[in-house]
């Protein structure tokens, strides 16, 4: 059977298919049209309307220790306040989190639809030093610097702070300093609590006080955990557990007095 046909005539047919091409296009335009107003209106409301505007009373800042002060933090990041999360600069909102005293590392996170989550690596003290010994003068020390593990101060006392170690070192010598440092920040949580000062004369002579009254002669901050393998081992076994010196400066042949 042959199709209906709308149109006998080839004018009339011609005239007919022209007319749908017209109609075609016109939805089309219309429809390209009107996916461009919606694509506008969603940017709008994604990058410049309120409608997901970062609010300062939306913001968790984590991990800020017991150095960094979490209304600095606040502050920096309530000056971006009102910016739309999507349009939000999270890597340099992150740099100047990192200039805030105290913060060693920063990750910023958004939270939809209108906050900001900041975890944070704060800047721990491990030791104190005197202040003449940063500075490279001699004579009397007018207080502590409180440094963490890089050997950045993150903060500044009178006296020692209690489970602290106090460290001394040449004056001005940074390379010994460093050393100190390195084997501190070596020591597993609750050997550090025990000891009381650290010292060396150079970077191959580290030297503990620990709090109970003996001492540990450490050496260089190479082999850090076997010397604290052995150590322990030292203060567990009944032959040794009584020693006023503990020399792990060699820990395969380890003394004790």
């Amino acid at each position: 059977m042959r199709p209906s046909v709308v149109s006998t005539g080839s004018a009339a047919r011609f005239a007919e298919r022209a007319r749908a091409r017209r109609t075609i296009a016109r939805r089309q335009v219309f429809g390209v049209g009107g996916g461009l107003v919606g694509l506008a209106a969603a940017g709008w409301v994604l990058f410049v309307s309120p409608v997901l505007a970062l609010d300062p009373l939306d913001v968790t800042v984590t991990g800020a220790g017991t150095v960094v002060a979490v209304d600095q933090v606040a502050a920096v990041v309530a000056s971006r306040a009102n910016t739309p999360l999507p349009r939000l600069d999270t890597v340099g909102l992150r740099d100047a989190i990192l200039e805030v005293p105290g913060v060693r590392e920063a990750r910023v996170t958004r939270s939809w639809p209108h906050g900001i989550a900041v975890e944070l690596v704060a800047r721990e003290p491990v030791a104190a030093v005197p202040e003449t010994v940063l500075a490279g003068t001699t004579g009397t020390a007018a207080g502590l610097a409180l440094l963490d593990m890089d050997g950045v101060q993150v903060g500044r006392v009178d006296t020692a702070p209690d489970g602290l170690p106090v460290v001394d070192v040449p004056v001005g010598d940074k390379r010994t300093l460093t050393a100190v440092l390195s084997v501190l920040q070596s020591l597993p949580a609750d050997l550090l609590g025990e000891v009381g000062q650290a010292s060396a004369q150079t970077q191959d002579t580290v030297t503990m006080q620990l709090r109970g009254g003996a001492r540990v002669e450490w050496g260089s901050a190479q082999q850090a955990p076997l010397k604290i393998a052995v150590l322990q081992a030292l203060r567990k076994a009944p032959s040794s557990a009584g020693a006023h010196v503990y020399d792990v400066s060699a820990p395969t042949l380890p003394v004790t007095k």
